[in-house]
């Protein structure tokens, strides 16, 4: 309801706003001031300590599942892009961007669905799970994400552009490569940070595609849980939150960038 018109509502519309966003951000709140405690998490507050980011950094369970996270996230969004990028194109180049449609059902597809399709896939052709599997899964979902993103930003290409480009004399190749894919710049900057984030904080399809080889942050987090609550966890889950705090706030600019740049 809205109660704008009553003295009432004057002070019950804020104070439901705020409830909404207490109840929201009052626990990532809790876990960011308690990984500066001193103390354990059980043990109530103690004093202010980086006690547990020492931890964290002298860990070598949290850096080798950190290296794992790195490289399937840096993996993943470069084929991505890459693949996401060349299917736009030559879609759109051929007539064909009915295609495109197909990836677009990753985002309404739920992440356990995908997780337990790959997992029967990679069963199926005998594909041992690994980082092969997980690069693969986190790529077929950030496809779902880039394509949008960079079509999006390909239709508002001017095709006068690629054309004089054409009509100068330039073959597809350096008309892509000098007319194209800067134009896409800063779509293809906002895709990959999207796809970054998205696949550093991914937990299902890490769990069903890594096998026991393999622990990415999200796994290894979950894994610790089961068992007791290290303080680590608190200072590990508020360095993932600064990072993909980050991420999102690129995301913003570029995204602002590309408006002023396309309003121009």
């Amino acid at each position: 309801m809205y109660y704008s018109g009553s003295r009432f509502g004057r002070y019950l519309n804020p104070l439901m706003v705020s409830c909404v966003y207490l109840f929201l951000y009052l626990p990532i709140i809790i876990l960011v001031v308690f990984s500066f405690n001193d103390g354990d998490f059980a043990g109530g507050w103690k004093g202010f300590s980086f006690r547990w980011y020492h931890a964290m950094v002298h860990s070598q369970e949290i850096l080798a599942a950190l290296r794992a996270s790195l490289i399937v996230a840096c993996s993943s969004t470069i084929l991505s892009l890459v693949f996401g990028t060349c299917a736009v194109i030559s879609t759109k180049w051929l007539r064909w961007e009915r295609w495109l449609n197909v990836f677009y059902t990753n985002v309404l597809i739920p992440d356990i669905v995908l997780g337990i399709g790959l997992l029967c896939l990679f069963s199926l052709l005998n594909l041992p799970l690994g980082y092969k599997s997980l690069i693969v899964g986190h790529t077929v979902l950030g496809l779902g994400f880039v394509i949008p993103i960079v079509s999006s930003r390909f239709n508002q290409i001017d095709p006068i552009l690629t054309e004089a480009s054409l009509d100068l004399g330039a073959t597809q190749w350096q008309t892509m490569r000098r007319v194209v894919l800067p134009l896409l710049t800063p779509g293809l900057m906002a895709a990959g940070l999207l796809v970054f984030t998205l696949s550093l904080d991914d937990f299902v399809i890490s769990f069903f595609c890594a096998g026991t080889h393999v622990e990415t942050l999200s796994v290894y987090v979950f894994n610790q849980i089961k068992n007791l609550i290290d303080p680590s966890i608190n200072a590990l889950s508020t360095c993932m939150l600064l990072i993909s705090s980050l991420s999102v706030v690129c995301l913003a600019y570029l995204n602002i960038l590309d408006e002023v740049v396309h309003s121009d």
